[in-house]
């Protein structure tokens, strides 16, 4: 959600900080800001509401500098998107914050904080944080000692970047359920809450974990754990590169990553097949010990990743004969949940950092529900360290918001997983083989797919005017619908809603009439014939259809449908397939709207709060 950049360096850090938001755009935020300590020690600091692009023009007219600083963009919680409640928060010219996260007790600190005579000038939760460090400082605490003391008095969720002109280069980096990284550069340190943000300047880096506060200075970092111990963080090397999440030639992001998924696909598969198995210690050294106790799969996940979980049901009870529940993360952790303990716990996350889904496995974990497993894009990220076995998926970085390329590797990934707990079910060999055989050739599938790019553009027409639209799908592709469905609401603000063709008569079918888009997923299973009659419903009460059929599936345009083709594709992978041109149809209605396709109104890239 919202991003986090900090520097103390022997140069002047304006530009980095700048720099660094701007890669952190893709997260989704309504104000940026910055503050460094100048030359003098003092805090200079500008905000603005917008985007970064707002607060670089206001730095040409009144420019700041100094060796030390904090960043931030601002997707609002507490209180409404403001200059004045944008980050970094200052007390008393003394000691500046900034802050991801929510402090759940922050109405009881303001409470007491004003009987002590601080003043607040903005709305939010993290103004608490900035008074309750200066409070520990004005009782003769060092920088350290003070956000330690401050860390301790708060509730919730935080990442949190602290200067103060006590003690000009230094600052104090903390994290307690929300990310946070240290770059480590040529005698020059770095904090930020994605590694996109400082590939510029570094591709070093340790992660913080789970109550950790850094003390980062020229002289170096020290680190202390939740209980105050000095610790040592391994330190990764980024296979990214500054310009792994640049444009290119694409006008927006999400299209780039549309077209990035044959390549992401083959990523994921490369490695984990040989001649025509699944490895299984892909999943983790001890996986097969792992996987030969599971009785049955629980999916914890959000978004379009609980769409993922969705497809995957189908999956793992058509294909491995196991059975398999899904959940909305933040539900199951409010709930009080049934699950064997024979069961795999399946957490899926684009960023790994989820607040909803990292706290969902956290309540398994408690709860005492069998071993875990997360399918993640990121390495190092919180999913990936809390749990037992993981798949990365490779997809590389993802800045559109609409998630594309992390859905279809997901999808992988869970294809991945349902062979190798199959083969102690239901699965044969034979099967197996099949079915690797058919993910081997996905990635030459979806350029099929993507070729029909130009064909929808010209569709995506018949939407510019449209408020509403309805998806359907039966089996499998009912996900797809609701995926498709999401994708169109998030990105193009049309409210559109999925539902399984077959429920049409139980509802839906008042909906229909000329004003009303049908979108339709019509693979060719053993389910066509049923949801032909489905769309005949659509037609005989004058619905416009947009069908994307397989070739092979006896389906042609007529007054009231257009049907586009779609190269024949085997039904257990045909999920991922038609998945690509719903994406390029909310892609392609968005653009004509005029809409933010990469930051969407509202929406965040990681959902890192409750």
């Amino acid at each position: 959600m919202c991003g986090i950049v900090g520097a103390v360096a022997q140069r002047d850090v304006t530009p980095i900080l700048l720099e660094g938001l701007r890669r952190l755009e893709y997260r989704g935020y309504d104000s940026a800001g910055l503050a460094v300590l100048d030359r003098d020690a003092t805090l200079r600091r500008m905000r603005t509401l917008g985007k970064v692009e707002e607060l670089a023009q206001a730095l040409q007219r009144e420019p700041i500098s100094g060796a030390t600083g904090i960043a931030h963009t601002r997707w609002a919680t507490h209180g409404k998107p403001s200059e004045n409640n944008a980050h970094p928060h200052i007390c008393q010219k003394r000691v500046a914050i900034v802050h991801n996260g929510i402090i759940e007790n922050h109405e009881s600190l303001r409470r007491r904080q004003q009987e002590q005579q601080y003043a607040f000038t903005s709305d939010t939760d993290t103004e608490v944080i900035a008074h309750q460090v200066h409070h520990h400082l004005d009782a003769g605490e060092d920088l350290l000692a003070a956000v330690t003391h401050a860390c301790a008095d708060l509730e919730g969720a935080y990442a949190l970047g602290v200067v103060s002109i006590d003690e000009p280069g230094r600052l104090i980096a903390a994290r307690r359920g929300s990310p946070l990284v240290i770059g480590i550069g040529i005698g020059e340190y770095f904090i930020a809450s994605d590694v996109a943000a400082l590939l510029p300047v570094t591709q070093r880096f340790l992660f913080l974990e789970e109550g950790d506060i850094a003390d980062i200075s020229l002289e170096g970092i020290t680190i202390h754990d939740a209980n105050g111990n000095i610790v040592t963080r391994k330190e990764t090397l980024s296979e990214l590169s500054a310009d792994a999440v640049e444009r290119g030639d694409y006008r927006h992001y999400m299209l780039k990553e549309i077209f990035e998924q044959p390549r992401a696909i083959a990523d994921t598969l490369e490695g984990r097949l040989f001649q025509g198995r699944v490895i299984e210690e892909a999943f983790g050294a001890n996986a097969r010990d792992v996987f030969d106790k599971v009785q049955g799969v629980h999916i914890i996940a959000c978004g379009t990743s609980y769409h993922a979980g969705l497809i995957a049901r189908y999956w793992m009870e058509s294909l491995a004969g196991i059975p398999c529940s899904v959940e909305v993360a933040s539900e199951f952790r409010y709930r009080k949940p049934v699950v064997r303990n024979s069961s795999l716990i399946v957490t899926i996350s684009q960023s790994g950092e989820t607040a909803d889904t990292l706290a969902g496995l956290q309540e398994a974990r408690r709860l005492g529900f069998g071993q875990s497993l997360t399918i993640c894009n990121v390495p190092e990220s919180s999913l990936t360290r809390e749990s037992d076995l993981v798949l990365m998926t490779r997809a590389g970085p993802e800045i559109g918001v609409a998630s594309t390329k992390a859905f279809t590797t997901q999808l992988v990934a869970l294809m991945l997983l349902t062979i190798v707990l199959g083969r102690r079910f239901s699965l044969t060999e034979d099967m197996e083989r099949n079915l690797v055989k058919q993910l081997e050739h996905l990635p030459k599938q979806i350029e099929d797919v993507l070729e029909l790019d130009g064909d929808i553009q010209t569709l995506a027409e018949r939407f510019a005017d449209k408020q509403n639209a309805l998806f359907l799908g039966r089996g499998a592709q009912y996900p797809v619908a609701m995926e498709g469905a999401l994708k169109l609401k998030e990105i193009s603000y049309i409210h559109a809603e999925a539902y399984p063709a077959g429920e049409l008569k139980h509802g839906p079918l008042a909906l229909i009439d000329a004003s009303m888009p049908v979108i339709v997923v019509a693979p060719n299973n053993e389910l066509i014939e049923k949801l032909k009659s489905n769309l005949q419903e659509v037609s005989a009460r004058g619905g416009e259809m947009l069908v994307f059929a397989d070739e092979n599936a006896g389906m042609a345009s007529d007054e009231t449908t257009t049907v586009l083709p779609v190269a024949p594709t085997d039904d257990c992978v045909a999920p991922i397939v038609f998945t690509v041109p719903l994406q390029l149809l909310s892609y392609h209605v968005a653009v004509l709207k005029g809409t933010d396709v990469d930051q969407p109104r509202n929406l965040a890239k990681s959902v890192t709060v409750e």
